[in-house]
């Protein structure tokens, strides 16, 4: 079976190392390309908030929606990038929130 995969940053990602994930650090403007290979093989797919707040919202909205592989955006340390109110977007989507 294939490790979960975490993309984000190096230094987060020496923690996920540790724990027996692979750890994906996309170069610029590389991240949507990198999503999509990690799902492509990977049970999990953990993402930073700092790379989900640069992905498409359309990607990372279908990407988090789908069954398989179960795609989480996890918070940065403190002082990083804030998580995404996807809730929120969801609803502002289906005309429940202006």
């Amino acid at each position: 079976m294939k490790p979960p995969v975490y993309i984000g940053d190096e230094v987060n990602g020496a923690g996920f190392r540790l724990a027996g994930v692979e750890v994906r650090v996309p170069a610029p403007g590389a991240a949507a390309a990198v999503l999509d290979e990690a799902r492509a093989h990977a049970p999990l797919v953990l993402v930073s908030a700092a790379v989900a707040a640069g992905l498409p919202e359309r990607q990372l909205a279908a990407a988090v929606a789908a069954r398989t592989p179960l795609t989480v955006v996890v918070p940065d340390p403190v002082g990083g990038t804030p998580m995404p109110d996807l809730a929120k977007r969801l609803r502002g989507q289906l005309g429940m929130e202006g």
